[in-house]
């Protein structure tokens, strides 16, 4: 094992303003991110790392539930099966066929935490990713299939159906979000469905741009969505005003958060809430690329405030609740995995609060961390040659 020490940036609130700089936001209800010195008999941030290869682009990662098998999505279209027990790497086939360019191509996966058995045959598998349209258009999708591996470094997907469409396909190869989660019960799936770099339309229900929503698993909406009255896809929404949400988790408590980009500044964590609007475009702690100004959220605006909001952005790759006993302390926290920060961002709640309180530095864009079976953290680099990490107390 290769063992490396990891920076635990534990600042206090004094010494993150003055690393920040003046872009560093700090008005109140808005949650903006304070660290604050890790807990008393906390994990001290050393961590020992091993290597365990690197992969094309790597955009999302889950284990088989019960099994010690990590599937790999790669941005360009492929995948990998990575065994942690037996260090082998298992090929897939039967994947669909993606647009890939810019923020666009292969996306999430998951698996149902109720099919856990010791073996991986037979799975059912949902799969996000990009699909092409007419008119230089394309959009998000969810697929949903069985996985099967015949043999040991060799698996398929089969009978890979779209269950659900973002609406509209629109130009560009931006902000599609295309994350998954599965409700506690399993009886509903959420999808994040980023705005495209449209901005205007996050505000407009007629469409699923923009927004959160709250299918059954085979993709049709869920019974008792908020803005069901209005048709379809309105049916479909379960939030809107949203961004380009990276990341989508329930806590131990089955509440449900979202970590989001912001533009320059404001990314943002939410408490998802039904029907809540979030306000993109019209209200964020961020600037526009063109420097002109986004009015802030304020307490008399109408719209649903970021329980943290980040200035300067950390740039989520994805998130994860530690629910694992291999690091004091660290049960319930939320790590995050940052692309510009090249860091583990910690938080931890007091209920519907949160506060960040460590920044682990990794030196490189992370895109995705997972919890492993045993507590472990399972880290992706960001890029081509991205390398998977083993993340263990030192």
């Amino acid at each position: 094992m290769k063992r490396l020490s990891v920076l635990a940036a534990t600042l206090s609130p004094v010494a993150l303003l003055a690393s920040c700089g003046s872009g560093y936001s700090t008005g109140e209800p808005t949650g903006e991110a304070i660290s604050t010195p890790s807990r008393t008999g906390d994990f001290d941030g050393d961590f020992a790392i091993s290597e365990h290869g690197t992969f094309n682009e790597p955009w999302a990662s889950a284990f088989v539930p019960g099994t010690q098998k990590l599937f790999i999505t790669e941005k360009p279209g492929t995948a990998k099966i990575y065994d942690v027990a037996t260090r082998r790497t298992a090929t897939v086939s039967g994947l669909p066929q993606v647009d890939y360019g810019g923020q666009g191509g292969l996306g999430d996966v998951a698996f149902l935490p109720s099919e856990s058995s010791n073996t991986i045959n037979g799975r059912t598998i949902y799969l996000s990713w990009v699909e092409a349209g007419s008119g230089d258009t394309r959009g998000a999708v969810v697929g949903r299939g069985q996985l099967t591996c015949a043999q040991a470094e060799a698996c398929s997907i089969s009978g890979l159906d779209i269950v659900w469409r973002q609406t509209p396909k629109v130009t560009g190869r931006g902000h599609y979000s295309h994350r998954i989660v599965f409700s506690p019960d399993e009886q509903y799936m959420f999808v994040t469905s980023g705005e495209r770099q449209k901005k205007d339309p996050a505000q407009d229900r007629s469409n699923t741009l923009g927004t959160i929503v709250r299918l059954n698993l085979d993709g049709t909406p869920a019974a008792g969505n908020p803005f069901a009255s209005e048709g379809s896809p309105t049916d479909e929404i379960w939030t809107y005003g949203n961004r380009n949400m990276l990341s989508i988790d329930f806590d131990s408590e089955g509440r449900l958060w979202e970590i989001e980009h912001g533009p320059q500044g404001g990314d943002e964590l939410n408490l998802v809430q039904p029907g809540k609007n979030y306000g993109w475009p019209v209200r964020s702690n961020g600037i526009n690329y063109d420097n002109s100004n986004i009015p802030d959220h304020t307490p008399d605006d109408g719209f649903t405030k970021p329980v943290i909001s980040w200035s300067p952005v950390i740039a989520p790759g994805n998130m994860v609740f530690y629910q694992g006993d291999l690091f004091p302390g660290m049960d319930g926290d939320l790590i995050v995995a940052g692309l510009k920060t090249q860091a583990l961002i910690r938080v931890a709640f007091d209920g519907e609060s949160a506060r960040e309180i460590a920044r682990y530095d990794m030196g490189e864009r992370i895109r995705q961390v997972v919890e492993g079976p045993d507590g472990a953290l399972w880290v992706l680099e960001d890029g081509e040659g991205g390398r998977l990490l083993e993340l263990r107390p030192e």
